[in-house]
């Protein structure tokens, strides 16, 4: 059993050293995933004189090198005030694909698994944090993933199709196999609608042997926002990263060489920003195009978790408009009663 203490006014806990399970935080974009995990971490005791804990981030988008702004990396959030002096909690997995690269489940599935046996051999406390519901839920099931190759003909063959075209090709094919992967969260552009039928498909026809990786234990915790606070701050936030130069980010990228159509495989921030930099859309009818598009993926996270409710994850649900210090005390008294 833990026991929580109060020391210079920060709520800690003592956990016994056999422990290793995990805590995630997942929720909806602005909710305020980030500097929550960074707060908790700096909450539990330290380890050989360095943070107790360490974050996992399960973004599909934070991986890439150089797309900062557009995927709110806000690495800042990993500094947090303990005492009168400021923790630099350490993470994992941001920054570690190139752009225009195809980063996928299966990479995330083994570079999570290092990082988690990494963390707990230095026996420290891993956070998985982030709001990629299908990465979340692939590490703590345990999905058995094989790599999948590209398969030019069948690109070929659905070059040209509209994106409802192919979620309808996705939905059947995902009903044929019993798939809760490719939640529309993650198909919103035709590249990436392709590359999840392909991975369907493949699925499909040809039985394979599947690597297969533990399930991982995990007090689950869910932020909730309610629906309106959610838009402000969404709208707030697209106007502040904006503002912050987002547009130049993707230009940048953009010089590098990467092809448009790679960014706009990337989905919200990189598809409409983009469009409107090679010229296919005003700048007032890209943000408010984006901002839609937004809304709509925050609204879909909200549903793939409790998709997961339904498949059987227990999320214990917090309110993220409560003091931070408040929301930290309800995870540890969660983690008390394991």
């Amino acid at each position: 059993m833990c026991r929580s203490i109060l020391s210079d006014g920060i709520f800690c806990v003592i956990l016994p050293t056999d422990m290793q399970k995990m805590i995630t935080i997942l929720g909806p974009t602005a909710s305020g995933k980030t500097p929550l995990a960074a707060a908790l971490a700096a909450a539990l005791p330290p380890v050989n004189g360095e943070c107790g804990a360490e974050i996992i981030s399960a973004d599909s988008r934070q991986v890439y090198r150089r797309m900062d702004i557009g995927t709110g990396k806000d690495l800042v959030d990993y500094r947090t005030v303990v005492g009168n002096s400021i923790a630099n909690i350490p993470y994992h997995l941001i920054d570690i694909a190139e752009p225009g690269t195809k980063y996928n489940l299966f990479q995330y599935q083994q570079d999570f698994f290092d990082a988690y046996q990494d963390i707990i051999g230095r026996e420290k406390m891993p956070i998985l944090c982030g709001g990629t519901g299908l990465y979340i839920e692939a590490v703590l099931k345990g999905y058995q993933l094989s790599p999948v190759p590209q398969n030019p003909e069948l690109r070929q063959r659905l070059e040209g199709k509209t994106l409802d075209e192919l979620t309808q090709m996705l939905t059947e094919l995902k009903a044929k196999n019993g798939s809760n992967m490719h939640n529309k969260t993650d198909v919103d552009s035709c590249q990436r609608a392709i590359r999840a039928i392909e991975i369907e498909e493949y699925n499909l026809h040809t039985p394979t042997p599947k690597r297969e990786l533990p399930p991982i234990d995990s007090l689950i915790i869910g932020v909730n926002i309610d629906r309106e606070s959610r838009r402000e701050k969404i709208t707030h936030r697209l106007k502040a990263r904006l503002e912050e130069g987002m547009v130049d980010e993707v230009k940048g990228l953009l010089a590098e060489g990467i092809p448009a159509d790679d960014l706009i495989y990337y989905g919200l921030e990189y598809k409409y920003l983009t469009e409107y930099i090679i010229g296919k859309t005003t700048y007032d009818e890209m943000f408010t195009r984006l901002e839609i598009a937004i809304h709509q993926f925050a609204k879909r996270q909200m549903t793939w978790f409790r998709g997961m409710e339904r498949r059987g994850f227990t999320i214990h649900w917090i309110d993220a408009l409560q003091p931070m210090d408040d929301k930290v005390q309800q995870i540890l008294a969660r983690y008390e009663e394991l």
